[in-house]
């Protein structure tokens, strides 16, 4: 039985674990072919497997997205298996926290690829194939949905440059959004707080930090990477002339 997605082609980055796993498993299950791009090809292929025994489709690109050269090609693979490009989820980042003055320059600057620079090349070679998609694709519209965080909108001590980066993305999305939208490509932010991923582990050699999110995370009804792939869901299965351009998703306060 034909489902929301049913004919449409997603490709999502930071798809080896998290959030971006639970939203390629999620949009399969709404009836779309599904690209995994990542770093960890042994994880993507072990997703794809989990995908296609499920009865959906998977394609496993193995891609450093802050490499302009990669990120270009894990497009043109899609495009090339698939034929075009209906859904463009930028979900792969790193949090990289602590003082500015204390900070590991070298950290700042991988972080800032990825999170910046690695939005920027996916985006600029996926959208000329979503206009395509737009005009004359299955859902007649396309979709970017940018997985952002609380901290593109709240700043906290410690996370001086993880702020820059989701800032930037927020502003980024919405410049885009305007310029975009009357092509019937629809441009949105996803903006959860709290979540339990593996991007917290990239702080785990600093105490004060690790301290800091185990106490956030004692306080809060922590959010699973389910709970945002359905925001994923939800902002892509929309009516053709719906668009949702933020949405946050925030955990309950336990008190």
């Amino acid at each position: 039985m034909p489902t929301k997605l049913t004919h449409s082609i997603a490709l999502v980055t930071g798809a080896s674990s998290g959030i971006g796993a639970a939203t390629a498993r999620r949009l399969a299950e709404d009836g779309a072919s599904v690209v995994l791009v990542a770093r960890r090809k042994d994880r993507l292929t072990e997703l794809a497997a989990e995908i296609e025994k499920a009865g959906g489709t998977a394609l496993v690109v193995e891609a450093d997205i802050a490499d302009r050269g990669q990120a270009e090609a894990a497009v043109q693979r899609t495009v090339e298996r698939f034929g075009r490009l209906d859904i463009l989820v930028n979900n792969a980042g790193l949090m990289l926290l602590g003082p500015v003055a204390d900070a590991d320059v070298e950290e700042w600057e991988r972080m800032i690829a990825v999170n910046v620079q690695g939005l920027l090349y996916t985006t600029r070679a996926a959208l000329p194939h979503l206009l395509r998609a737009a005009e004359d694709g299955p859902r007649r519209v396309a979709d970017v949905v940018n997985i952002s965080s609380i901290a593109g909108r709240v700043a906290w001590n410690g996370y001086g440059v993880y702020n820059l980066t989701k800032f930037g993305m927020n502003g980024f999305t919405e410049s885009l959004r305007q310029e975009v939208t009357q092509r019937h490509v629809r441009v949105g932010v996803l903006e959860p707080g709290g979540v339990d991923t593996e991007l917290g582990s990239h702080n785990d050699h600093k105490p004060e930090i690790r301290e800091a999110i185990g106490t956030f995370f004692e306080q809060t009804e922590v959010l699973a990477p389910d709970d945002i792939a359905d925001g994923v869901a939800y902002m892509v299965t929309r009516p053709r002339h719906a668009s949702v351009g933020e949405l946050w998703i925030m955990p309950t306060d336990q008190a």
